[in-house]
């Protein structure tokens, strides 16, 4: 924005104050001098200052300047709140949208995840949905699932699912006889209340959502993967085409639109579940109330968000 401003021809000190006055340092007073300057009376004007100038017309032109400045001022907030606004309105990382949702005033809602272990049969869906619904590439994983196999002979063998399923289920070297019981055990971020992950990260890149989402601001991130390593639960790695740290949100950007998470709703037997803890009528509430459920780990004082439904065996960690 370009404006024409009247031009004033100041001689001597830049301090405001009569030459020889023996001023100090400045402070922040509005005359701009410090104690003691004797500047000249009335409002800090030194027509002595102003060549080919009265002092009408100095102060004259002076009430133009300040009434043009002030107008180039507030033009410049506006356009940068306008700016801001198209920024936010335009954001494409799950930060931004953690920043917009706080911004709005509203309480936030407050979620959990559970998962019914004696629900989930390995069919791999929710694998193959997250990944495709979060861009990520091969051979990492926001969320897998573990299967645990207790052998008669005490041995317990724990395996990952492909994204495929068990489709064959002759594929397997154990023999029925020799297989006490096995189980599925979905695996994801934990959303902790009190996660080691954010309290190490040296650019705080590592943030929490109002919602209580555990996200990562990927402006802010320098893939240094102090977090990877902090995560007590391995849900972390540093994405090979990001370089930023990168696991489970949540799908942040579907439950912000009262959408489910890729994982939830991919899942064929309800094994998955995603809602609001502060909605009493909510699915996940009502579960909660009506059933006991652990978290991993419990030891360390994280305070997870994600249930498991009933307990979970000593062997799974």
């Amino acid at each position: 924005m370009n404006q024409d401003f009247p031009i004033l021809n100041i001689v001597g000190s830049d301090s405001g104050c009569g030459s020889g006055s023996g001023c100090g340092s400045q402070s922040n007073s509005d005359s701009g001098c410090g104690s003691g300057c004797g500047c000249s009376s009335g409002p800090g004007v030194d027509s002595g200052l102003v060549e080919g100038l009265s002092e009408a017309e100095f102060l004259n032109s002076r009430r133009k300047f300040l009434e043009q400045a002030s107008s180039v001022m507030l033009g410049a907030v506006s356009v940068t709140l306008l700016s801001g606004a198209a920024v936010e309105n335009e954001s494409s990382s799950d930060a931004d949208l953690a920043d917009a949702n706080e911004a709005n005033g509203e309480k936030p809602p407050v979620y959990a995840f559970l998962v019914d272990t004696e629900k989930c049969t390995g069919a791999g869906k929710c694998l193959t949905a997250c990944r495709e619904e979060n861009n990520v590439p091969e051979g990492y994983a926001r969320t897998w699932v573990e299967r645990y196999i207790h052998l008669k002979d005490g041995t317990v063998i724990v395996d990952k699912v492909p994204e495929t399923g068990y489709v064959d289920e002759n594929k397997d070297t154990y023999k029925p006889e020799d297989v006490e019981r096995s189980y599925f055990v979905p695996k994801l971020c934990n959303h902790c209340e009190d996660a080691p992950c954010n309290q190490v990260c040296p650019t705080h890149a590592s943030i929490t959502s109002p919602e209580g989402v555990e996200l990562v601001d990927p402006d802010l991130c320098i893939g240094c993967s102090y977090c990877v390593q902090a995560c007590p639960y391995g849900v972390r790695f540093i994405n090979p085409e990001t370089n930023n740290a990168d696991k489970c949100t949540w799908c942040y950007h579907r439950i912000t639109k009262g959408e489910q998470p890729a994982c939830v709703e991919a899942c064929p037997t309800g094994a998955r579940s995603f809602g609001r803890l502060d909605d009493p009528n909510s699915e996940v509430r009502k579960i909660l109330d009506a059933m006991p459920s652990s978290v991993l780990k419990e030891h360390l004082g994280t305070h997870p968000k994600l249930h498991y439904i009933g307990g979970l065996p000593k062997e799974v960690v």
